[in-house]
């Protein structure tokens, strides 16, 4: 029998071992740029103090920065894309002959050559279709110049169209874009959150371009809603959430916000900062979502993108769960909660370098958390959490709860 003073100890261990479970978790350490992008689309600041809320936010490049702010971007600990007439200021169908664009390359990148808070140059967003053996005249003159410098170029979403684009058929647009520039990464924008849901574009989009980085062997970055304008939703947790862990699912090694600082027109609103430079409560939901970003990033970018998956019903172009090849079936637990709708679940699966498996299982809804247990295909096999707060595995897990929009990172074992 126990005396007084072991259950008084047993209960004090186990109330620290309580509080010890509820204590704050360190904010991870930021991931580097050429490994796992967390970009401010958008202009650099000069202000050191926002360029040190930006790293304080979790983001690891301030945007598209001029020649004299590099200096600062790189005091604050971060890195950028520099905007310059010399690289960018053309008329990308009618460019100058090659050794005027050597000429005016050189004057403007040699200064840069080794600086860690240069990744690059601005070239062009949303690019017409013709726009781009031009681009690729002028990407290859400036790696040509300064080696490992990476030409930055976003492209339009898939529901552009050939108004914008220049052609009916975006895997087109994708593909031509990669055989003129040869870009190191694919980047693209597409605002799909309207009226309170997830527009199905958002995923086709995500598969379209994942299949074109895959076979290109380039990774994808996607541009995603944090200002909110026109119709498209205001930020919460559950928007980050879906469209960060659905873009990770999908195997994306980069996250760009449109934007992080508030423009003042087109409606636009609620800003992570605002008109007047302050922040807003989107600040810290930005920050919350990098952070767990930012812990996942060791593992992620270790892995490769072996498919994805839809559950109960796949947009198009996209694949239903049933062609999984670990996933047996997606259980919906707690039978005593009732849901006003059906859960929607999106599975992202990968190997790592020695083939060992992992799945990201994403919540599609923006509304409801759900409970879950994951049942595998081959028998015996068991999956374990990797913490979206620490990136370190916590042991194995039959069930867990997804919050709006947020997604688990699991390995197979």
């Amino acid at each position: 029998m126990l005396g007084r003073k072991a259950v008084r100890g047993s209960l004090l261990l186990a109330l620290l071992g309580l509080m010890a479970s509820t204590l704050a978790v360190a904010p991870p350490r930021l991931a580097s740029p050429r490994e796992f992008a967390v970009m401010a689309w958008d202009s650099s600041p000069s202000d050191p103090e926002q360029l040190r809320l930006m790293k304080e936010a979790g983001l690891n490049i301030s945007g598209f920065c001029a020649p004299e702010d590099v200096e600062r971007v790189r005091a604050a600990g971060l890195a950028c894309f520099v905007r310059d007439d010399r690289v960018s200021g053309y008329d990308w169908q009618k460019l100058p002959q090659d050794p005027d664009l050597r000429k005016n390359i050189a004057a403007a990148v040699h200064e840069f050559a080794g600086n860690p808070a240069v990744l690059g140059f601005y070239l062009r967003d949303e690019p017409h279709v013709s726009m781009l053996p031009g681009l690729g005249r002028v990407a290859s003159i400036l790696v040509g110049t300064l080696p490992g410098t990476w030409p930055y170029v976003n492209l339009f979403a898939v529901y552009g169209g050939r108004a914008y684009t220049g052609t009916d058929d975006y895997d087109t647009y994708l593909r031509q874009f990669v055989e003129a520039v040869h870009p190191p990464f694919i980047s693209y924008d597409d605002y799909a959150l309207v009226e309170g849901e997830m527009r199905d574009v958002f995923y086709t989009n995500l598969e379209l371009v994942r299949r074109v980085g895959l076979e290109a062997k380039i990774p994808f970055w996607n541009c995603i809603l944090a200002t909110a304008h026109y119709n498209y939703m205001e930020a919460s947790d559950a928007t980050f959430n879906l469209q960060v862990y659905s873009t990770l699912a999908y195997g994306g090694r980069g996250i760009e916000y449109f934007t992080y600082f508030t423009g003042t027109d087109g409606n636009q609103r609620l800003g992570p900062i605002d008109q007047f430079g302050n922040r807003t409560p989107t600040w810290d939901m930005l920050r919350r979502i990098n952070h767990q970003i930012h812990a996942l990033a060791p593992t992620l970018i270790r892995l490769h993108s072996t498919g994805v998956y839809h559950w109960p019903d796949a947009p198009l172009a996209g694949h239903p769960l049933s062609e999984s090849r670990l996933v047996q079936k997606i259980q919906v637990a707690a039978p005593s909660l009732r849901h006003p709708t059906e859960p929607r679940f999106l599975l992202g699966e990968f190997e790592d370098a020695q083939g060992r498996p992992y799945l990201m299982l994403v919540n599609k809804d923006l509304r409801q958390s759900f409970l879950f247990s994951i049942r595998l295909k081959q028998e015996g096999k068991k999956v374990r959490w990797i913490s979206s707060y620490t990136g370190a595995e916590t042991g194995s897990e039959e069930q867990i709860w997804l919050a709006p929009g947020a997604g688990a990172l699991f390995r197979v074992e």
